[in-house]
């Protein structure tokens, strides 16, 4: 890993106080904030390198050996003995470290990292004091309509680690979950459920509608069809004289309420006729045609 100034980095010289350092960082830290510079990845990366310079030169024996070695980035391994967060320290350890926290990676189910949430108050007591640095991480996880329906549990990826995460029965399109201290440094992992669209059901509120085709002369005389719902398919009555547009009510067939019980399914009917009519059919319209003028 090329060499990094952590001094020039936060803009202060090699004999800045602790109170400089932190002055600096508090500085930096909400200038390249991602909250402040959504989308811009120059700014991510700053903040980024502002945070491992903070973590190193704001700790006193992790400061002496990276004056003391930093510059050939080749610090012994061992040489630190203050914990087994950065046991063995090298200069390349601290941007490894912040890499894993804000380019967590998912598992199955589509989680992926998006710009990583950090409390500035967690953040800059994170380092010192004794405290630990506190990690919110946010992400996406995707869903089918039917694991949304009936819940599901789904494995994703922060950092080295794997997790369990249980999407509730009747989880809707951008629901939040927060998973309390999953994420590094005990920190939050704050998940948005992301439902896939099934192109044969509209979700609106409690209630869903479909629409199917019926021939046209099917719902001339009546008939029943089979119908899917969310549940499965299910045998519908199209009452005689049926015309295209009307809409019949499946009760509790829609999706579930916080409350309990479920709400309606709405089938809107299409009427159709064949493509290529046979001779006999079209005599057939012909003599309905007769039948019934205009």
């Amino acid at each position: 890993m090329a060499y990094k100034d952590y001094y020039s980095i936060l803009g202060i010289d090699k004999s800045a106080s602790e109170a400089d350092i932190k002055s600096a960082y508090r500085k930096l830290a909400k200038q390249y904030h991602p909250d402040k510079n959504q989308g811009d990845d120059s700014a991510a990366e700053r903040f980024k390198e502002i945070g491992e310079a903070y973590a190193v030169l704001s700790e006193p024996e992790k400061r002496k050996l990276y004056d003391q070695y930093g510059h050939t980035g080749n610090i012994p391994q061992g040489a630190y003995q203050g914990g087994a967060d950065f046991g063995g320290f090298d200069a390349s350890q601290f941007s490894d470290y912040f890499q894993g926290l804000f380019g967590a990676a998912g598992g199955r189910g589509g989680f992926r990292t998006g710009s990583a949430q950090v409390d500035l108050e967690d953040l800059l007591g994170g380092f010192g004091g004794g405290r630990r640095f506190v990690q919110n991480v946010e992400g996406e996880l995707t869903v089918t309509l039917q694991e949304a329906l009936h819940g599901t549990e789904q494995t994703i990826g922060v950092g080295d680690r794997r997790i369990q995460v249980r999407i509730p029965s009747g989880t809707r399109d951008g629901t939040r979950l927060r998973l309390a201290g999953q994420a590094p440094g005990n920190g939050d992992v704050l998940l948005t459920v992301r439902v896939l669209s099934d192109t044969r059901f509209d979700l609106t509120g409690d209630d869903v509608y479909v629409t199917v085709d019926v021939p046209a002369p099917l719902a001339a005389v009546g008939t029943k069809l089979k119908v899917a719902t969310l549940r499965g398919n299910v045998e519908l009555g199209i009452p005689p004289g049926s015309s295209s547009g009307r809409t019949l009510r499946l009760r509790g067939q829609g999706w579930p309420k916080a409350g309990g019980g479920a709400g309606d399914l709405y089938v809107k009917l299409n009427l159709t006729l064949p493509p290529d009519l046979t001779e006999q059919e079209r005599e057939l319209y012909r003599q309905l045609a007769e039948l019934r003028p205009q």
